[in-house]
């Protein structure tokens, strides 16, 4: 009679806390958002998304540090990133902007929540495939700092209450697909503080955060909006050079073919 051994549920070992706590306060920090734009308090529900953002980005580097990164870690870095970054920023748009244009508003917030979705469905399965420099779409926290920042840039500005505009409405379609395109964005995860760098180079990570603080709303929906274009400009500017050396190549190979006379 054969026996047969079943493999040992990993959750018995348990879970790693540390990296956990970080995702559960990122996946916090997006509830609550939904919660202050239900509420009106979009302002509020703005800054918690981009607080979202710092804890999402603390979870991952805090679990490599510690050597404590898990597939339950990634699966539910996940689900919070979803909530935090696709549920929360739709919802804020809708209130704030979308509200108004009845069924095509909510479709589009729906479109972003989607978009969202199957932007973390295909990262997951295409790590290790795809070169950890580079972005394949723009990254779902991207994209909803883009919408929180646009929302305390509109009240920095001196705006009230809601803002009824088609720009909102076409800004989010966009950020929708750009998340679902295979533009390449920059990852900045080649980057490595820990390690020694040119004396200006400090110097102007100074001048940048002096910068910031002065004018928090501005220079950061300012580095989110440019990031955002940073993809399609360089896609742009790739074509333009591959068209212009594909122009270039038979008159490169008339002259080495003595056709063409110096």
């Amino acid at each position: 009679m054969k026996r047969y051994r079943f493999r040992k549920d990993q959750m018995k070992k348990g879970i790693y806390v540390l990296p956990n706590l970080f995702t559960t306060a990122s996946l916090f920090s997006g509830f609550y958002s939904i919660i202050a734009s239900i509420k009106g308090m979009y302002e509020i529900a703005a800054w918690t998304i981009l607080i979202a953002l710092v804890f999402d980005g603390l979870d991952g580097r805090i679990a490599r540090m510690t050597r404590t990164t898990s597939k339950f870690g990634a699966e539910y870095d996940s689900l919070a990133d979803l909530v935090a970054f696709g549920v929360a920023p739709a919802i804020l748009s809708y209130h704030w902007a979308l509200m108004s244009f009845g069924k095509w508003g909510w479709l589009t917030a729906f479109l972003f929540v989607t978009c969202g979705a199957l932007r973390l469905a295909r990262f997951n399965v295409q790590v290790g495939v795809v070169d950890s420099k580079v972005f394949n779409g723009l990254a779902i926290p991207a994209g909803a700092s883009v919408v929180a920042t646009a929302v305390l840039l509109y009240f920095k500005l001196g705006g009230e209450g809601q803002f009824h505009h088609l720009s909102v409405l076409f800004g989010t379609v966009i950020i929708a697909l750009l998340m679902v395109s295979s533009v390449k964005y920059y990852s900045f995860k080649d980057l490595n503080f820990f390690a020694r760098k040119p004396f200006m180079s400090f110097v102007l990570i100074i001048v940048i955060l002096v910068i910031v603080v002065a004018e928090p709303q501005i220079m950061i929906f300012t580095f989110c909006f440019g990031y955002a274009l940073s993809g399609p400009v360089w896609l742009m500017y790739k074509l333009n050079r591959k068209k212009q050396l594909d122009h270039e190549k038979p008159v490169h190979h008339q002259e080495e073919a003595g056709l063409i006379k110096k």
